[in-house]
């Protein structure tokens, strides 16, 4: 399960918004919202991608939280 608040915190810490990271990832900013809020699981890739955008060392402290 994402860490919705930190994945949200660390998109603006990092001068973003959820519109343009959508855009990055090559989705809508529906889709990406839903995933953030945990309605729809990130794919690996999208994880991935994500950790390079958003420079996250360690994903497990925002997609894999129990």
């Amino acid at each position: 399960m994402t860490d919705t608040n930190r994945l949200k915190a660390k998109i603006i810490e990092s001068g973003l918004t959820q519109a343009k990271v959508a855009k990055m990832l090559g989705i809508s900013c529906q889709s990406l919202n839903y995933k953030i809020n945990n309605r729809v699981d990130f794919k690996a890739t999208e994880i991935n991608r994500l950790c390079k955008i958003l420079n996250i060392s360690d994903k497990d402290d925002y997609f894999f939280v129990a």
